[in-house]
């Protein structure tokens, strides 16, 4: 599992450099992706991401001057900033992953309906934990998290 994680934070570091961002700009990127047509605000791009209002507010004028996203206003509220991913951008992101997806697809053909639901059930309630996690050491951060008790080493 550690392999996974590292070599998954390795990769996300190489397609930055290829794509010429750097990884918070990607991931906050990829946000945008997933949100699709339901586009997200800066706010909410910061929460994601876990950053200030005002690091979101420079990590979109690095995206937008680079040709990545547009800000839009929201239809319902002008004070508000919607952003959108650029089809040239989602189109070399998409250029660059492709392959990389297309094999995990092929990969996930190798499995049986009943293991892809263990697989599945598996990543979602790992995603839980994970996030859960993140949150209680923001919260210990802040003074206001429980937890307790000293944390094991990775793996073990």
């Amino acid at each position: 599992m550690d392999d996974l994680i590292a070599g998954s934070m390795v990769g996300q570091q190489e397609m930055a450099q290829r794509l010429g961002v750097n990884v918070t700009d990607l991931t906050t990127f990829a946000y945008v992706l997933q949100a699709g047509e339901n586009l997200l605000t800066a706010g909410e791009l910061a929460t994601k991401v876990h950053v200030t209002t005002g690091a979101v507010t420079g990590i979109l004028n690095r995206l937008e001057r680079a040709g990545w996203i547009t800000r839009r206003a929201d239809p319902t509220d002008r004070r508000r900033v919607r952003v959108a991913a650029e089809p040239e951008a989602v189109a070399r992101v998409l250029a660059l992953y492709g392959p990389y997806y297309e094999r995990l697809t092929a990969l996930f053909a190798s499995y049986s309906p009943d293991e892809i639901a263990v697989l599945t059930d598996w990543f979602r309630r790992a995603t839980e934990l994970a996030n859960a996690y993140r949150e209680e050491l923001r919260g210990q951060e802040r003074g206001t998290g429980g937890g307790g008790g000293s944390p094991e080493a990775p793996g073990g």
